[in-house]
């Protein structure tokens, strides 16, 4: 493995030309992950971690039937493997983020996210069934934040851990773990990958880039950016102020960073795209949709060395700008997700229950919030993926939750948007119908070309799932 510098050295961190950002504000999210970590507390004092011995591994397929599918409420959304974090080798017992990774020969792989690292499974195609590959420990020490995304065939992890920086994993050894798995079951155990000889790379640059909030990736560029982060050369208190921070992985096993974007200071998420939306005077450049804690901030970061705003957003009720994903490929519309609305009440969302905010982004000078979506659960939002007119949410507590979104060119207001299907992963607010608490599911991968879904969940481990419900209804 290769420890890999940047290219720039601190003191010339920020793109050339580019002053330093914004005084940064106080931390909202400091604040919010103290909250989350007291509420955790409290549900590890309730035995809500309970490992394997809570939560029995489910190696065939439940049909979600009269709403419950293994015990779990559901409609239009079948059961068909699960796996504790402990079966996952998790000595935290605790979940976070989830991404997938599809082999050139097919085969199906889910990223889990755990606070001690990330674990491999490997998806079944023909009923849907898990099998624990193997894991990659946390590079430091142990964080309940932990995010990856997928370039090729290469994992990039990152972590609010001190000290972690970016580990870059070569997918394809999973391969040879899972045919060992077939060929010598009676032998084979689940790999511990090792942190010193097995990455590619590990990404820290000369300036020791610590932590991350989340790692977002642009395929077409070859290019991540790590984002937010508490401590390191990307905190807010840095030249980067908690950016968006540069990384080229043309070559996986030496990475470069030309430096970072500091322009709007704090950068919770994004998805970044090869534009080819209305507004034709961005055609064929990288714009970048951040969720800045309050502002939606569309960015061009075409050339690192010298990226601009598009845009700065605000929009009522805002209270945590949080994440959030393009309709489709049209690029006119996005939704948005605040992850503390629900919890301070801000309006419109003073019932609680979860609010999806619809933009139109046809100018890309001027969003306009035309609408919003309420779930009929009450719960927090966290993460969601859209793909062919459904959007799939991960909303804490209520779940998995399928919408469908196609509509919105009809009717940008979200009025025509419905609920198709759902599972419920937290079982134990739903005599209430859901209470606004940072428990339950943490993020969903829905791009399988099997159609199989994995939803991560904080307290108990990885789902397989698949959605029975019927297709958007305005798609041609």
């Amino acid at each position: 493995m290769k420890f890999n510098s940047v290219l720039a050295t601190a003191a010339t961190l920020a793109p050339l030309g580019v002053s330093a950002g914004p005084t940064p504000k106080p931390s909202k999210m400091r604040e919010m992950m103290a909250l989350k970590t007291k509420q955790w507390a409290e549900a590890r004092e309730q035995g809500l971690f309970g490992g394997s011995a809570l939560y029995s591994k489910v190696t065939s397929a439940t049909t979600c039937k009269n709403g419950v599918a293994n015990g779990y409420h559901c409609n239009n959304v079948d059961l068909h493997g699960f796996l504790s974090h402990e079966d996952l080798g998790s000595q935290e017992q605790a979940g976070n983020d989830v991404w997938g990774w599809t082999s050139p020969d097919g085969r199906e792989f889910g990223l889990v996210g755990q606070a001690d690292g990330t674990a491999f499974v490997e998806i079944n195609k023909d009923d849907g069934s898990l099998r624990y590959i193997g894991r990659l420990n946390t590079q430091t020490t142990a964080s309940s934040w932990r995010d990856v995304k997928v370039i090729g065939d290469h994992a990039y992890i990152g972590s609010e851990a001190a000290g972690h920086g970016v580990q870059i994993f070569d997918l394809t050894r999973l391969l040879q773990e899972s045919r060992q798995a077939t060929v010598n079951a009676s032998a084979w155990r689940p790999r511990v990958f090792s942190t010193q000889n097995d990455l590619t790379a590990l990404f820290t640059g000369a300036d020791a880039l610590g932590s991350t909030h989340n790692i977002v990736s642009h395929a077409a560029s070859n290019t991540i950016y790590a984002v937010g982060g508490e401590s390191g050369a990307n905190a807010r208190d840095t030249p980067c102020a908690a950016g968006m921070y540069i990384i080229d992985v043309s070559d996986p096993a030496n990475p470069t960073s030309p430096g970072c974007i500091p322009q709007d200071g704090y950068v919770h998420d994004s998805q970044c795209v090869t534009y080819n939306g209305p507004s034709d005077k961005y055609n064929g450049r990288q714009v970048c949709f951040n969720y800045n804690e309050d502002t939606l901030t569309i960015m061009d970061v075409t050339d690192g060395q010298n990226p601009g705003i598009i845009s700065r957003t605000p929009y009522d009720g805002a209270a945590y700008t949080h994440q959030g994903w393009l309709t489709d490929d049209t690029m006119k519309y996005l939704l948005l997700d605040d992850e503390q609305d629900e919890m301070r009440g801000t309006d419109p969302n003073a019932d609680g229950h979860t609010t999806t905010y619809i933009f139109d982004i046809s100018d890309l000078t001027n969003p306009v919030n035309t609408g919003y979506y309420k779930s009929p659960a009450k719960s927090i939002d966290h993460n969601q993926y859209v793909l062919n007119g459904l959007t799939y949410q991960a909303n804490y507590g209520s779940g998995l939750r399928v919408v469908d979104i196609s509509g919105v060119h009809e009717d940008p207001t979200g009025g025509n948007f419905e609920e198709t299907g759902f599972f419920d992963c937290h079982p134990e607010d739903d005599d209430v119908n859901g209470e606004v608490k940072f428990l339950g599911t943490w993020s969903v991968y829905p791009y399988f070309k099997s159609g199989y879904i994995l939803l991560n969940s904080i307290e108990r481990g990885i789902f397989s799932l698949k959605y029975t419900g019927r297709e958007a209804k305005f798609n041609n």
